[in-house]
């Protein structure tokens, strides 16, 4: 009776947990840790110890997986950008029709990653760009990313300006941004139908020349 018993305590046992997956775990906590309080305080105001504190973790545990503040900075931002380009991309990627929808898809799921997570967005879109250098270098290269991605998508007319595609994309960071700024990331999913007049605006014209050549 006892073996049996026994037995079935050791086989109702919790799995245990890797030292990989704590660790990761860790380091995610720390990561969300500085956007949460960069969303509060701002990156300047944002101490090694507050980070800590936050992620609920030894200061050498955070010295163990980062450099520093900035690095934290940079590795939460990488995350993010990370996350909703795969979002973006799977949603222009999933969406049926033309590439207006197809554009319309991943804009709503960039919006849509925003509102979900609000501290990475006033991270991500406000306090890069004032951080430090390489935060706002950050920034640039995830704009110039988005620019990229939308020229994949969008019709081509030698009658549009070359920078067209730089103009559209900012245009939607801009707005976004103040969006942010002002504290209401909540509501950018209400700016969708909006933004997606105002980045398919420029490109109709294209699009009604490419039918008429088909």
């Amino acid at each position: 009776m006892r073996s049996r018993v026994q037995g079935a305590q050791a086989g109702s046992a919790r799995p245990e947990i890797s030292r990989e997956f704590i660790a990761v775990h860790k380091r995610r906590r720390i990561m969300d840790a500085i956007a949460e309080l960069s969303a509060e305080q701002g990156y300047d105001a944002t101490k090694i110890g507050d980070v800590v504190q936050r992620a609920g973790v030894a200061r050498k545990t955070l010295y163990d997986n980062f450099d520093g503040k900035e690095e934290v900075f940079l590795s939460a931002f990488d995350s993010a950008f990370d996350e909703a380009t795969r979002r973006v991309e799977e949603a222009c990627a999933a969406a049926e029709g033309d590439w207006d929808e197809r554009l319309a898809a991943g804009l709503g799921a960039f919006l849509g990653y925003l509102a979900e997570r609000p501290a990475l967005a006033r991270m991500c879109l406000v306090e890069a760009l004032s951080a430090t250098p390489a935060a706002k270098e950050r920034y640039e290269d995830a704009l110039g990313a988005f620019v990229e991605l939308t020229s994949r998508i969008v019709p081509r007319d030698d009658r549009l300006p070359e920078t067209i595609d730089e103009t559209v994309v900012g245009g939607v960071a801009w707005i976004v941004y103040q969006k942010v700024r002002r504290g209401e990331v909540a509501r950018v999913g209400e700016l969708l139908p909006e933004l997606t007049e105002f980045m398919t605006g420029p490109y109709l014209g294209a699009a009604a020349a490419e039918r008429t050549r088909i």
